[in-house]
């Protein structure tokens, strides 16, 4: 292993995100809730909870079901007895139960209730930790089977300011590179990097996370659609464009419901376009955004330093980076990211806050200052309005901003 890896790895373990205070302060609470740590794959929740549980000092079991048969229900329950039988031979007066990838076993929420009930019942204090990758069968399993016992924590992919704090990467280096701390090892050798995230990360989570997990008729469709919301990334697509360029004999509900998986995966999303009127938010095109501008550059044949000489495409990825920093930030600090058009005029973002409204638009310094803030700015009487770019904040400075503050 060279020095250089080494280094990176222990920036990784050194590194404390600011959920880790969050956990480690709820673990230390007189046992309440189940804590949920849910995010996309490759962010750091293992990591984060393995290193909680090297610095306190408490007795602590961490299981992983990334290996167990789906169908093999019976495996909590078993790990569960096992840790109530620690607990009474320690002599402990408390212990952590940590599952980690919780929704590979079926009926989950199930099983969790019923021995949770169970320890609530018999004042067996076992404090439980649950983590998973699939915001959306988390969430199907704490709607159905765990309300009022839980709480969540969920982890997005890593800010500018974290990369650059835990491996001093640069803001340039961050919108090609993205946030994902396991692969910063590899960025010497792109042509490398590249391979791990078209294979550890988009493989893994489209193909295992999402196939194996929800049924999909049309496979291809949705390794397709990923393809395009990459490409198209920043770009308003309808429906029905997007079912033009996928060559598919699909439909729009079908594509809906596709773009709504990789959503859940921690990819793309589609924003709505701002109105004031939610039914036309919900009937309105979607604007592709990914999560991690990872996801982009792992696709495209150029290299990073070939990129930064193609202002027209560099500028798009930029916009990209500032789009998925406020999708990150919107899911944790609660917000509403959308976008605003009328006929050629644009607002790239419209962020909602307990009814405040922030118009920002990117702009690059190959792109001229279009009317569109100031019609928007007419129409909305939105708080503020914000420019990013060469004439106007800095986007490398806005990357380090947490959007909620703007408010």
């Amino acid at each position: 292993m060279s020095k250089f890896t080494q280094t990176i790895e222990q920036n990784v373990m050194n590194y404390y995100r600011p959920h880790f205070q969050i956990l480690k302060k709820r673990l230390k609470e007189k046992r309440k809730f189940i804590q949920i740590v849910v995010g996309p794959r490759q962010i750091g929740k293992t990591t984060m909870v393995v290193q909680l549980l090297d610095k306190i000092n408490l007795a602590h079991q961490y299981l992983s079901a990334d290996a167990i048969d789906a169908a093999n229900s019976l495996w909590i329950e078993q790990q569960w007895e096992i840790v109530r039988i620690k607990l009474k031979t320690s002599r402990a007066k408390q212990f952590i139960l940590v599952i980690d990838e919780i929704q590979k076993i079926n009926n989950w929420s199930e099983i969790i209730k019923a021995e949770w009930d169970k320890d609530t019942r018999n004042k067996i204090n076992i404090k439980v930790v649950l983590l998973g990758s699939s915001s959306l069968l988390i969430q199907k399993g704490l709607t159905e089977s765990l309300a009022g016992r839980f709480e969540k924590i969920f982890m997005a992919h890593w800010s500018f300011t974290e990369m650059n704090e835990a491996f001093d990467l640069n803001a340039n280096q961050f919108v090609w590179f993205g946030g994902y701390p396991g692969a910063v090892n590899l960025i010497k050798n792109e042509k490398r990097w590249k391979y791990y995230i078209l294979n550890s990360l988009i493989e893994t989570t489209v193909s295992k996370d999402i196939l194996m997990m929800q049924r999909i008729d049309k496979p291809a469709l949705l390794k397709r659609l990923f393809e395009l919301g990459c490409l198209y990334s920043g770009q308003i697509l309808s429906y029905n464009k997007m079912l033009g360029q996928l060559q598919d004999a699909g439909n729009t509900t079908t594509i809906s419901h596709y773009l709504n998986l990789l959503n859940s995966g921690g990819l793309i999303t589609g924003l709505e376009k701002y109105s004031k009127q939610r039914v036309k938010q919900k009937a309105s095109s979607p604007k592709l955004q990914v999560y991690n501008t990872a996801l982009i550059s792992g696709q495209m044949e150029e290299k990073f330093n070939e990129i930064l000489t193609q202002p027209d495409k560099w500028g798009r990825i930029v916009e990209s980076a500032i789009g998925a920093h406020l999708i990150n930030y919107s899911i944790s600090e609660n917000f509403n990211v959308y976008y605003w058009r009328h006929r050629s005029n644009e607002i790239d973002f419209v962020l909602e806050n307990k009814g405040k409204i922030i118009g920002l638009e990117v702009k690059s310094g190959i792109k001229q200052l279009a009317k569109g803030m100031e019609i928007f700015k007419k129409e909305f009487v939105p708080d503020r309005m914000i420019l990013i770019g060469d004439k106007g904040l800095p986007w490398q400075e806005f990357l380090r901003i947490n959007p909620i503050k703007l408010f």
